[in-house]
């Protein structure tokens, strides 16, 4: 056994075995194919032989097969018994099979060669050729009844006419007695065409008039009387007058007796004919019936085994495998099986008691082990809910412990492993905080370019240092933006209210006094100062206006808007407005896109925008000072994301300040009249609509300005609970 295992001894066996029965396969399959052409049937040793030579090594595999079977029920606890049973079963059944399918497969054959023997074959071929003379008798009466019946018809109508009352009796009987089924009397017309005088019986699918069209030539010729068959009927035609170009058509179809019986004798021929050709295959379907039926059997018998040893043996595998688990450590482990005084039972009591003792044992560690555990899961779970960052460190720096909190702030999501590394190479600037001792203060962090504000607390531990940590930049951009607002709403009211007075007593001025000065050079000289004053005041009115805005900025009202529109109407204005620059549109959006916005602060936002572009483009054509500087252009690009509307404004203008990132602050501008105001409306407003901006400057030149909106403001959140106010800037 030992041996047999190591050289597995059973799969070359089963090798083995595969070869030989598709050899045998093969064998069969050329010994039918390259047989005789003629019909003949095999030998009938030559049949069983094969049948057997095939059914030995299909057997044996399926043997071997329910040993396998058997192998992986038992999974090695009682596997020999599962073999010993499976084997025993399958040897019962497999020999007698065996005996039974070759002396059914002789059996048959003999019965083969009787039925198909030269005998019976030649008592075959002499019905048929019988049954051949009788059809070409039939042909024959036929004609000769077709004969004399135009001879009768020829003989009456020479003394009447087809008219006369009695000519149907006559008509009939003449073709009764005859054995006629179908009969008609055929005019031939000048024209060619045939046309039927009198008709006796006659079926639907019948047309002597087609007969009759391929026939007459002979009969024209002088011939006396033409006939043919078919397996339907037997048709004639025979002149009754071949000057008055008068014909007699008869027909004897299936429904005549002595047609019926040549039907009968041609069809049995046929069959025996049919069978003959088939004799072959019916040979080899029964071999294929009994091999199948033979396999059948020894599958069942192993199948059977199967079930009748695991019957047996399945309170020992039973108690196999439930030793095993508790050898796993599965102590509630119960054998369910057998409770009897046998000695099953008996073993199987006994190892239930000893399994509840183990129960008992282990339940108080196991208590203990899962109340540390949840105390462990609460801190963990309270670690990864606050919203704060936590850092724990041992006494050399490294990280022991890192919340989802502080890898969201620190690094921005990534969820590369952190623990083990050295705080100073991950966040050198918390590090120097907690290297100077201190024990709280503020951070200021670059995280991919962005500065981020930390407000950190550190707590010594006796294992290391615990450090907490809070992004404030959000809170410190609020309250910045409130003291900006509570700046512009305070400077709109202090100036707004003397800017009308002082437009007014200026306009008076003019003209009162514009009259009294003399002098051309004095009187313009007063028409500039006074429209100087105007002026201005208008700039500042228009200031405060945009302090105005900044610091009453309205809540936006969301409808369903077209946004293709809104940007084209933008662009329409700015186009009237500055014609010496291209305005381009691009958009592999479809037309129209609707989302969720306020349609006067969306027109507010693009306008804002556009206008920087416009100014930026001048701004360029002014300093090159060359009237063959390269023309200004602006284009708008339209993209459409998943839940988002991308709306980009780019421009060939003099680009972006390297300090980008601060263009959005109120009051931070570049030009010489801006309030920083205009840039600063724009975020919000973009902010307000759950989108963002972002600012590059352009390779060729000029800089690029995008505004995501969101295509559902309201149900625009981040994980936070807020919008993310952050600008992303892309040099």
């Amino acid at each position: 056994m030992v041996f047999s295992r190591r050289a597995n001894l059973f799969a070359l066996i089963e090798i083995s075995l595969a070869i030989a029965f598709f050899v045998m396969v093969a064998v069969t399959y050329l010994t039918f194919t390259s047989a005789p052409p003629n019909g003949e049937l095999l030998p009938s040793g030559q049949v069983a032989a094969l049948l057997v030579g095939t059914l030995i090594p299909t057997m044996a595999l399926l043997v071997l097969l329910g040993r396998r079977l058997a192998l992986r029920r038992a999974a090695g606890s009682t596997a020999r018994l599962h073999v010993r049973l499976v084997f025993l079963f399958s040897l019962i059944a497999a020999v007698p099979t065996l005996l039974v399918a070759g002396f059914a497969t002789l059996l048959f054959q003999f019965g083969v060669d009787f039925w198909f023997s030269d005998n019976s074959r030649d008592l075959m071929a002499s019905t048929n050729t019988l049954a051949q003379n009788y059809y070409e008798q039939n042909q024959l009466d036929v004609a000769n009844e077709t004969i004399a019946m135009a001879s009768d018809m020829r003989f009456y109508l020479e003394r009447g006419t087809i008219t006369d009352e009695s000519f149907p009796n006559y008509y009939q009987y003449q073709a009764q007695g005859r054995d006629i089924s179908e009969s008609v009397i055929l005019q031939l017309m000048p024209d060619g065409t045939t046309r039927s005088a009198a008709v006796f019986n006659l079926r639907q699918d019948n047309d002597p008039a087609t007969y009759a069209g391929e026939t007459l030539p002979t009969l024209i010729a002088g011939k006396a009387v033409s006939v043919s068959g078919n397996p339907t009927r037997i048709e004639a035609l025979a002149p009754i007058d071949r000057e008055s170009g008068v014909y007699l058509y008869n027909a004897r179809n299936s429904e005549a007796a002595s047609f019926n019986f040549w039907r009968g004798a041609n069809s049995i021929s046929a069959a025996y004919q049919q069978l003959i050709s088939r004799a072959r295959a019916l040979q080899l379907r029964f071999s294929l019936a009994l091999f199948v039926i033979s396999v059948a059997l020894v599958g069942l018998a192993v199948w059977f085994a199967l079930r009748f040893a695991d019957r047996q043996v399945e309170p020992l595998t039973d108690l196999v495998a439930a030793a095993r688990r508790v050898g796993a450590g599965n102590f509630a482990m119960r054998v369910q099986g057998r409770t009897g005084g046998d000695e099953i039972g008996l073993l199987n009591r006994a190892f239930n008691r000893m399994t509840q003792q183990l129960e008992k044992q282990t339940d108080a560690l196991v208590a203990a082990n899962r109340q540390i555990e949840e105390r462990r899961s609460f801190i963990e779970a309270v670690l990864e809910s606050v919203t704060a960052g936590i850092l724990s460190l041992d006494e050399d720096g490294l990280i022991l412990l890192m919340n989802n909190s502080a890898q969201k702030v620190l690094f921005d999501g990534e969820h590369a492993s952190l623990v083990g590394r050295r705080l100073s190479d991950v966040a050198p600037e918390i590090a120097n905080l907690v290297s100077s001792g201190s024990t709280q203060g503020i951070v200021t962090y670059s995280r991919n370019g962005e500065l981020l504000t930390l407000a950190v607390k550190v707590g010594n531990e006796t294992y290391g240092r615990v450090i907490t940590f809070e992004d404030i930049t959000r809170q410190l951009l609020d309250q910045r933006q409130a003291a900006w607002s509570d700046v512009a709403r305070r400077i709109a009211h202090e100036i707004k209210n003397p800017l009308t007075p002082i437009q007014l007593a200026t306009e008076r001025l003019k003209r009162r006094y514009r009259k009294q000065i003399d002098g051309e050079d004095e009187g313009q000289l007063f028409d500039e100062l006074t429209s100087t004053i105007v002026r201005q005041v208008g700039d500042l009115r228009k200031m405060v206006d945009e302090f105005s805005s900044f610091a009453r900025l309205p809540k936006p009202v969301f409808r369903q808007e077209d946004v293709v529109d809104l940007v084209r109407q933008s662009m329409f204005l700015q186009e009237v407005a500055h014609q010496e620059i291209d305005f381009h549109y691009r958009s592999d959006a479809a037309a129209p896109t609707i989302i969720a916005c306020d349609r006067h602060q969306i027109g507010q936002a693009m306008t804002n925008v556009l206008k920087n572009a416009v100014e930026a483009v001048e701004s360029r054509l002014r300093q090159s000072g060359s009237e063959e500087a390269e023309k200004g252009q602006i284009t708008v690009l339209l993209e459409e994301l998943d839940d988002k509307i991308c709306i980009a404004v780019e421009d060939n203008g003099v680009g972006l300040p390297t300090d980008m990132e601060r263009i959005v602050e109120p009051y931070v501008t570049t030009r010489e009249k801006g309030t920083g105001l205009g840039l600063a409306i724009v975020n919000k407003i973009v902010e307000e609509h759950g989108g963002e901006m972002q600012f590059s400057n352009r390779k060729e030149g000029g800089s690029r300005i995008s505004m995501t909106f969101a295509r559902n403001p309201q149900k625009t959140k981040t994980s936070d609970g807020y919008r993310d106010v952050n600008k992303k800037v892309t040099a």
